[in-house]
């Protein structure tokens, strides 16, 4: 029971994937809880602005079906996602390939002696210049084969055995592993820059490893409607009065927190579950990691430029755009009737003419005039993704000492997993030292739209 001097059992500060993770597992076990959050509405980094009929992701984090933490993390049991078409879709010397879509070695083998031995113009679905083992950007039908056979086995792979691996930037390491140049150069680069938003692959080759491994066991998503559904469904989850936006902390203490405008917050212990920039002015000390930049732009087209789901990757890096997709194709909510999204992330620092440069390198990657294409807004983020450079320790202490802790994206990977198992292990390392037992997790299962 609380004492007078308490106004909750535990103030989280952030009502962010991490915080609201979090507020789960402890309200989950008994534990009274005040989630208090700064701004005006949750999600923090996972924020969606409405305009027009359109739903504009500031971010547009790409996460993964196969991410644990999507299912067993209580309130998101609503959770609908729009899946990207399976594999991505690469864009080299003018034209389309399809790649990435994991194999068994068996499988793998099998569909290059198909390949092989095709006729002339290939199977139905096969691009022409893959037919009878002819060189593609992302190698041979062999090459292909040999990718397809090592997704598999590193989807098969146990999280704990990636995490043993030696540790390098994963720029270096991809040197080691046995693909052909074209075949690194050609699909595994650009993929893995567009998941770990870092453009110059200094990220450690262990958290390379499982963004890859969550790519290969799973299909590539965006939850339906916007990022920010995904910690709405967690805040409305929580106990009626848990969550209180508009209030900012301006100290914080094992068993009070000061605010601008409401005084002082007694408890027993205090999460801090800001971004690490924030969660160092409140407790000067704190590791701030360096961040990749990223900026999203949108655009409406009078039609679909590409009539698939598809996430489409640039492989010869001819212009800005890391990424691509008609969001309205893979998550038709983002959209009102009858128009078209097209979201294109940038990474890096932007070049400085990043409108035009961005419409004229879209019109090389979909094959179109982008004459007619209306920029709706663009959003750029400095800090929007924590680097993890090698060395990277990817379950980094969440409790500094008892009483207090720390979660967020830095504490683990840059992920809206990491995010989520961050407030996971927080939790639990808090009700610990309360002497509490977390409660059984539930699984639940995604509702996918797409």
């Amino acid at each position: 029971m609380l004492s007078t001097a308490h106004q909750a059992d535990v103030v989280i500060v952030g009502a962010g994937l991490a915080g609201l993770s979090a507020a789960h597992q402890l309200t989950g076990a008994g534990v009274s809880v005040m989630v208090l959050e700064a701004a005006g509405e949750v999600g923090g980094r996972m924020s969606t602005e409405h305009l027009d009929g359109f739903r504009l992701d500031r971010i547009g984090q790409l996460l993964s079906t196969s991410y644990p933490e999507l299912t067993r993390t209580p309130g998101l049991d609503g959770l609908a996602v729009s899946a990207f078409a399976p594999g991505v879709l690469v864009h080299s010397a003018g034209r389309h390939y399809r790649a990435g879509v994991p194999r068994s070695a068996r499988g793998a083998l099998a569909t290059a002696r198909a390949l092989a031995s095709a006729p002339r113009g290939g199977p139905r679905g096969v691009p022409r210049s893959t037919a009878r083992g002819a060189a593609t950007p992302l190698g041979g039908a062999l090459d292909q084969a040999r990718l397809g056979a090592s997704l598999a086995r590193l989807a098969a792979t146990p999280v704990e055995r990636l995490l043993a691996r030696p540790e390098l930037p994963i720029g270096t390491a991809l040197q080691t592993r046995g693909l052909p140049a074209r075949t690194l150069d050609g699909f595994v680069r650009p993929l893995l820059s567009a998941l770990l938003c870092d453009p110059d692959l200094t990220t450690s080759s262990r958290c390379a490893d499982l963004a890859l491994r969550g790519f290969a066991r799973g299909r590539l998503c965006v939850p339906s409607g916007g990022a920010s559904v995904l910690p709405e469904l967690l805040a409305a989850a929580l106990p009626p009065g848990t969550v209180r936006s508009g209030v900012k902390v301006t100290a914080v203490a094992t068993t009070a927190v000061t605010t601008a405008d409401h005084g002082v917050i007694g408890c027993r212990s205090l999460l801090l579950a800001t971004d690490a920039r924030a969660a160092s002015e409140l407790l000067p000390g704190l590791r701030v990691p360096p961040f990749h930049p990223v900026t999203v732009v949108h655009h409406t087209a009078p039609a679909s430029p590409l009539a698939e789901p598809a996430l489409l990757l640039d492989a010869d890096g001819g212009g800005p755009v890391a990424h691509t997709a008609v969001m309205s194709e893979v998550d038709p909510a983002r959209a009102p009737g009858g128009r078209t999204l097209i979201s294109s992330t940038v990474l890096g620092p932007p070049p400085p003419d990043l409108e035009a440069s961005v419409l004229a390198h879209l019109g090389r990657l979909y094959g179109t005039s982008t004459a007619d294409w209306e920029l709706l807004a663009v959003r750029h983020t400095p800090d929007a993704v924590p680097a993890m450079p090698a060395p990277h320790d990817v379950r980094r202490p969440v409790r500094l000492l008892a009483g207090l802790y720390v979660c967020g994206d830095h504490r683990d990977t840059s992920t809206v997993q990491g995010a989520l198992y961050s407030g996971r292990r927080a939790a639990h390392a808090l009700l610990t030292d309360l002497g509490l037992r977390p409660a059984t997790p539930t699984h639940t299962a995604m509702s996918p739209a797409a």
